[in-house]
């Protein structure tokens, strides 16, 4: 199975592909730019899902959801957001189909045009904004905090499975509070948490950052980002808060009364992570032989292989060790597929990336072990039977540290300082990775250079420290380096 695809070497776009398509993640689709999430790659998300869920409702943010569809006049009331996102919506225009006369199938019917145009939602600011106009009167009313599971359209034409697609499936959160000060805590509580969940569950090493005015969300006033790096050099916008100021209260009109009896402007955040993730924990960890899952997020962390094939003994053994398992919340698979051999199924569970693979043979059986195999590392190792639910949740946790610390290395060592547009650009096109780089402050210089070596400014970073030092590209005073790269 491994053979069928392309090595990161040879091809590092087409590798990405192959994942995809090989290890059951996702399929094409008869609409453009649209993919069908198969079962392997849904159960990432789901796992994704419900961890970040908890995480929101732990620092005590609520569900709901708000409509698909949004006035096209409500995207005109924040004039940065419908410039920002303009290009890249759908409209609906008519409410009804109608069979064609000449017989040829169905028309739209052009009496059922709609008085005014519907957006299908690109992102839900001005929706749930206007919305919050209703809720909100006092400062009892606040903070607000309100996140939205849900699928946005984004109307791109050059598309890649779940790093951009037309529609995906992301959450958004939408918070109302009484002050600057609580809105801007809240949009780093989140950038925080989605750091947290980055590290300790994708094992993706992230950089926290601020995003520079031109780089910054379409309405917003400051946006914060983590930044991951891949495989290949470039890096990934993995997720994003944004601190909103009053633009949107102003713009839908939304106060409240404070202690005081007095009328204010409500302020915002807003943030969200989407099925780009998926993309981003594929690009970190995978390899030459499939994907790999990192534990805390495999639907099935152990699956166990008989050899040759299923017998009485070797059952009993397995299911002991599921029950085992299990009493440590741990969920497995016991393979009893009869027309497949081991051979295949191995190469198969290595494909789709299961963490810790089991084989057990009588002769295993007589020695009194079972054989464990590991797939960030493939070592194989045979393992005494007694203790051995122990040794397993032991390992889970090895192989979860071991790929967040390579993936970090790799990170760490692709962090590269230029001084100059010549080191800028030997880096930029031999080594890739992140560069550390003086930069003037100005949007014109920004386009400049992702002109001449199309990289962006990634992220100013949060713990960057006072440097002084002059821009790369026009030796004006620079006061803090930043982050440049090639991004997808």
């Amino acid at each position: 199975m491994a053979k069928e695809i392309t090595s990161r070497s040879e091809d590092y776009s087409q590798w990405y592909n192959d994942i995809v398509k090989k290890a059951g993640m996702a399929d094409h689709s008869a609409v453009r730019g649209c993919m069908v999430i198969k079962p392997n790659g849904f159960a990432i998300w789901e796992k994704m899902k419900a961890q970040l869920d908890k995480m929101f409702k732990d620092t005590g943010h609520v569900n709901a959801y708000f409509p698909l569809f949004i006035p096209k006049s409500f995207l005109s009331k924040e004039a940065q957001h419908v410039e920002g996102f303009a290009k890249e919506c759908a409209v609906v225009t008519h409410h009804r189909l109608m069979n064609d006369p000449n017989g040829n199938g169905v028309i739209v019917d052009p009496t059922a045009k709609l008085e005014e145009e519907l957006i299908v939602r690109p992102t839900s600011e001005t929706i749930i904004w206007n919305t919050y106009k209703d809720w909100i009167q006092s400062y009892r009313d606040l903070p607000l905090l309100i996140n939205q599971w849900a699928n946005v359209v984004r109307w791109e034409l050059r598309t890649r499975p779940f790093i951009r697609t037309a529609e995906f499936l992301w959450q958004e959160g939408h918070t109302a509070h009484a002050t600057k000060e609580e809105a801007v805590k809240e949009t780093l509580l989140i950038l925080d948490l989605y750091a947290k969940f980055a590290e300790e569950y994708m094992a993706m090493p992230v950089i926290k950052g601020v995003k520079t005015e031109n780089e910054r969300f379409a309405g917003a006033e400051d946006t914060y980002t983590i930044e991951a790096l891949m495989q290949d050099g470039k890096a990934l916008q993995a997720g994003t808060s944004h601190f909103l100021g009053q633009n949107f209260a102003k713009a839908f009109d939304v106060t409240f009364l404070n202690e005081h009896q007095k009328e204010e402007l409500v302020w915002a955040t807003s943030w969200g992570v989407s099925t780009r993730l998926i993309g981003g924990l594929i690009m970190t960890h995978s390899d030459d032989d499939g994907l790999i899952i990192p534990p805390r997020l495999a639907t099935t962390p152990v699956v166990i292989v008989p050899i040759p094939k299923p017998t009485d003994a070797i059952t009993e053994v397995a299911d002991q060790i599921i029950a085992a398992l299990k009493a440590k919340g741990i969920n497995a698979k016991y393979d009893q597929d009869k027309k497949k051999r081991p051979g295949f199924k191995f190469a198969e569970y290595e494909m789709r990336g299961v963490p810790v693979r089991l084989g057990i043979g009588q002769r295993d059986l007589d020695k009194g072990v079972v054989e464990v195999a590991r797939r960030d590392t493939k070592e194989k190792t045979s393992q005494p039977l007694e203790g051995i639910a122990d040794y397993i949740e032991n390992l889970l946790e090895e192989i979860q540290t071991n790929l967040f610390n390579r993936a970090l290395k790799f990170r760490d060592d692709r962090i590269t300082k230029a001084d100059n547009m010549d080191e800028f650009k030997e880096i930029i096109n031999t080594k890739g990775g992140f560069v550390s780089a003086h930069w003037d402050g100005t949007t014109e210089t920004e386009v400049k250079i992702k002109e001449l070596t199309k990289a962006t400014i990634r992220c100013i970073p949060i713990d960057a420290e006072a440097e002084e030092g002059t821009c790369i590209l026009t030796g004006k005073p620079s006061g803090k380096r930043v982050l440049f790269a090639k991004a997808y």
